[in-house]
C-alpha cells in the first residue's frame, strides 16, 4: 500500500463570498498543509463539507489538490455517503481524478446493522483498485461499527485501515485482531497521543490546520520513545484540540484559519458562522497558544 503517513489533515473546503467552491483557495491550503507537515490530505471528508459538495464538485476538488501537491503528500478523496449505490459510483468516479487513495464514512441516518455495513463497505472497495480507509465516527453518524465487522472488512484486499473515533477499548480490540499492515489512525485530535500509546498509526486530523508543525513534533516523540516530551505536547495542544470542537465542525477551525491569516470563506448551509462570543473564546484558545 501507499504510505499514506502518519499525520493527515481533513481538509476545509474554501468557498468564496457567493458559496461557490474556490478552487484557487483549495490549492493554495493544500500547498500551505504539506509545508506545515502534513503527510496525507484527505479531500471532500465531513470537515470538507462533504454533506453540501455536489459530485462534480468533489471530484474536481480532487484533481484541483492531486494537482497542487504533486507526490509531496497522500490524497485521499472522501467518497462516502449514507447510499450504497451513489458511494460505490463515486469511488469509481474518483480513480481518475489521480488521487492515491479513498475515505470511506460508515452510512449515517439510516443506521443499517453490521451486515449491512459490510457489506456497503465491501461493494465501494469493490468499485476501485485504489486503497481504501474506512472511517468510523459515531457521535456524527449515530452507529457504531463493531470491531468484529471492523476486522471483517480489513481482510478485503485493498482495505488498509481505519480512521477510528470509538472509545480505547474498542481501539484494542481492533489492534489485537487486525491482518499485519491494517493500520489505524485516530479520528480524535484529543485521542492521537492515546491512540499512538496504544499502537495506532496516526491521527486524520482538523487542528492540524493550524498546529501541524506542534503535532508532527509530538508524533515524532513517540516514535523516538520520548514519552515525556511526547505527553508535554499533548498536554500544551489539549486546549486548542478541545476549542475547535466546542460548536459542531468545521466552523471553528475555518474561524481560526481566518484569525491566524489564511481565509478560506464561509460556511454552506446549514452550518452558519460561529458567533461573536464563540469565536471571541476561540481567539482566547489561539492567543494562549502563540498562534496569533
Amino acid at each position: 500500500m501507499p504510505d499514506f503517513g502518519r499525520l493527515i489533515t481533513a481538509m476545509v473546503t474554501p468557498m468564496n463570498a457567493d458559496l461557490s467552491v474556490d478552487y484557487e483557495r483549495a490549492a493554495e491550503l493544500a500547498r500551505r498543509l504539506v509545508e506545515t507537515g502534513s503527510d496525507g490530505i484527505v479531500v471532500s471528508g465531513t470537515t470538507g463539507e462533504s454533506p453540501t459538495l455536489s459530485t462534480g464538485e468533489k471530484l474536481k476538488l480532487f484533481e484541483t489538490v492531486v494537482k497542487a501537491v504533486g507526490d509531496r503528500a497522500a490524497v485521499i478523496g472522501g467518497t462516502g455517503s449514507y447510499n450504497t449505490a451513489e458511494t460505490v459510483e463515486l469511488t469509481h468516479k474518483a480513480e481518475a481524478t489521480g488521487i492515491h487513495g479513498i475515505l470511506l464514512v460508515t452510512p449515517y441516518y439510516n443506521k443499517p446493522p453490521q451486515e449491512g455495513l459490510y457489506q456497503h463497505f465491501k461493494a465501494a472497495a469493490t468499485a476501485t483498485r485504489l486503497p481504501c480507509i474506512l472511517y468510523n465516527v459515531p457521535s456524527r453518524t449515530s452507529i457504531n461499527m463493531a470491531p468484529q465487522t471492523t476486522l471483517r472488512l480489513a481482510e478485503v484486499p485493498n482495505i488498509v485501515g481505519i480512521k477510528e473515533c470509538a472509545d480505547l477499548g474498542q481501539l484494542t480490540e481492533i489492534l489485537n485482531g487486525a491482518p499485519e499492515g491494517f493500520r489505524v489512525w485516530s479520528g480524535d485530535d484529543a485521542a492521537t497521543l492515546p491512540y499512538l500509546s496504544l499502537g495506532a498509526y496516526g491521527i486524520i486530523s482538523v487542528a492540524a490546520h493550524v498546529v501541524g508543525p506542534q503535532m508532527k513534533e509530538m508524533i515524532q516523540a513517540v516514535q523516538g520513545g520520548q514519552v515525556p516530551q511526547a505527553a508535554a505536547w499533548h498536554r500544551r495542544l489539549y486546549p486548542v484540540f478541545k476549542g475547535l470542537f466546542t460548536v459542531t465542525n468545521p466552523v471553528l477551525v475555518k474561524a481560526a484559519l481566518a484569525m491566524t491569516g489564511f481565509p478560506v470563506g464561509p460556511l454552506r448551509p446549514p452550518l452558519v458562522e460561529a458567533t461573536g462570543k464563540e469565536q471571541e473564546a476561540l481567539r482566547e484558545v489561539l492567543a494562549a497558544a502563540d498562534l496569533l
